[in-house]
């Protein structure tokens, strides 16, 4: 659950900083408040839905390689006398 919630913050502080780079770069491309911020509100929603899947999925890609090389050790490996 904690990974879940990390992932959330996470999520939430790219949206704040990817509307301010939206903003930024539409107002400087328009020169329009209004049409910078509907720029800068919808593509950062858009784009944080698809980061929060995508640490998502990374999440269980990186578990899916510990998983693999577990069974390789315990598959594979040779008591050591003490």
């Amino acid at each position: 659950m904690q990974t879940i919630k990390r992932d959330l913050l996470k999520t939430i502080s790219f949206a704040a900083l990817h509307f301010g780079v939206a903003f930024t770069v539409a107002y400087a491309l328009t020169g329009s408040i209004a049409i910078a911020t509907s720029i800068g509100l919808i593509e950062p929603i858009a784009n944080t839905f698809a980061f929060y899947f995508h640490e998502r999925a990374w999440r269980r890609v990186d578990g899916r390689a510990a998983e693999r090389n577990n069974r390789v050790m315990t598959c594979c490996s040779i008591p050591i006398a003490r």
